[in-house]
């Protein structure tokens, strides 16, 4: 009798078993948010492109190289979009993990080679020449129109794949006169995503305001965005899209601290000495009533025993006093932004002259700083061009990713993600890239990630995205290794 008990307790459980395992019940899918099966909602990812500046392409440690473009965060949202029906996601790979172009067998200066991290923390050039010559063609059609140096108002130019135009884009247009978006759009994409516009500000604020690289006018980005989202939604078609965050988020903006100048008293005192007759200037100055005691004593230069005593720069926004022998001069202050190249340059000597030291002595010319009133100026140019973007999302029901706010919690607190801290600190804070604009891989990663939130929120899919924590901080010096 307790043998037939046990017996109908084990069919008990072997039934139990297979209802529980039945085709109706719903099977826990690892790659969507909630476990249930993956769905692209109401979104059809069949042919996806993407466009955008080097973030898209996947530029990082100064270069274009594979791997990452591999990496790129397009290409990160292509295989998540491959599991409900994404078609192929093709890109324009260089030839080799060197990166920058190349010609007739010499590295081109200005595309140069992938940074690596070497003994002593130092950022350095990898050995080699790219295998990419600047003139060589590659044969589409491609999915990633990530152009880097591109701005908003050349996705749409003529012209901008010839040989006069961007390399990057010249080695993958159609034809010379070809524009980005025409060329993205020829394949009829059921989807995109667009991130541009960083470099309408980039490129002024990279040159420390330097004026040969001018702010794109506001008016401008404007005409420029919504011409671009017209013929990218034309028919009804979905897609995603990204604002600006604000350069001063950017490591390459602040990891140099504007008072990273030790000295000992007898050299505060030399120095002192040395900026005595510039100083007495600004007195003589004020007693004409060229300047304010405010502003006098804003240039006033003085070094003390100390070690964060403030580099000394040319602000070009001073009042002009140059017909009386009086230059623009000031000290840093922590509304100022020192630009990551000059931690290499302030403290060198000026032709071996040890009395004549960059950012002391001899001050900073205005492209290794971003004074406060050029951060001003990138500042309302940045929130116009934002306004913009969001009201393109808005009124096209388009997917937005907040990328203003997202780089604004990097820099402050820092964010999360699957149990990983990511931070906007240069290379610690495994976000960036050794350029300190780029993403690293973990940094393309997230961002991946937060395009396909947007995405989920726009179209009802429900994509969990991947682990940050599988990608890489930093790429090796050896390719081999990747």
């Amino acid at each position: 009798m307790k043998m037939n008990k046990n017996i109908k307790w084990l069919a008990f459980v072997a039934l139990a078993f297979v209802a529980c395992n039945s085709d109706d019940d719903v099977v826990a899918d690892p790659n969507s948010t909630d476990g249930t099966a993956l769905t692209a909602g109401s979104a059809d990812f069949s042919k996806y492109v993407a466009l955008g500046d080097s973030f898209a392409a996947g530029f990082s440690d100064n270069a274009l190289f594979m791997e990452g473009q591999n990496n790129a965060y397009p290409n990160i949202v292509a295989s998540q979009f491959a599991l409900v029906g994404g078609g192929n996601f093709a890109t324009p790979f260089m030839a080799d993990n060197i990166g920058g172009f190349s010609l007739g067998g010499t590295q081109i200066p200005q595309f140069g080679v992938r940074l690596y991290l070497a003994p002593g923390n130092v950022p350095t050039p990898v050995d080699g020449v790219s295998g990419t010559d600047i003139t060589a063609k590659v044969t589409g059609p491609f999915n990633n129109f990530g152009i880097p140096g591109a701005k908003c108002t050349q996705l749409d130019l003529m012209g901008f794949g010839s040989a006069a135009g961007n390399p990057y884009f010249a080695r993958m247009a159609s034809s010379p006169a070809a524009t980005v978006v025409d060329d993205a759009l020829a394949g009829n994409p059921t989807f995109f995503s667009l991130w541009i516009g960083g470099n309408d500000v980039l490129g002024y604020a990279t040159s420390g305001g330097v004026s040969t690289s001018p702010i794109t006018p506001i008016a401008t980005f404007e005409t420029a965005y919504n011409s671009l989202i017209s013929k990218l939604t034309a028919g009804g078609r979905k897609g995603v899209i990204a604002n600006l965050p604000y350069v001063n988020t950017l490591p390459y903006f602040t990891t140099v601290p504007y008072n990273p100048v030790a000295l000992d008293g007898a050299t505060a005192t030399q120095l002192n000495s040395g900026f005595t007759a510039y100083n007495n200037g600004l007195l003589y100055a004020q007693s004409l009533g060229l300047l304010t005691a405010a502003e006098v004593a804003e240039r006033t230069v003085a070094f003390s025993a100390s070690a964060t005593n403030r580099v000394v720069i040319v602000d070009e926004y001073l009042t002009d006093l140059n017909a009386y022998g009086i230059p623009s001069y000031r000290q840093a202050t922590n509304e100022d932004l020192i630009i990551l190249p000059a931690r290499a340059f302030i403290g060198t000597a000026v032709g071996g002259n040890p009395t004549q030291i960059n950012g002391v002595s001899v001050p900073l010319a205005d492209n290794w700083v971003l004074s406060k009133s050029e951060i001003a100026e990138i500042k309302v140019a940045t929130d116009a061009y934002n306004v913009t973007i969001q009201t393109a999302a808005s009124a096209n029901g388009l997917g937005f990713v907040d990328a203003k706010a997202i780089m604004d919690q990097l820099s402050t607190t820092g964010i999360v993600a699957n149990n990983y801290t990511l931070t906007s600190a240069y290379v610690t804070g495994a976000t960036f890239s050794l350029d300190g604009i780029h993403p690293s891989p973990r940094g393309y990663a997230y961002i991946a990630n937060q395009f396909l939130k947007a995405t989920n929120t726009a179209y009802g899919s429900n994509f969990k995205g991947v682990n940050v924590g599988s990608f890489r901080i930093l790429y090796p010096k050896d390719s081999a290794a990747f």
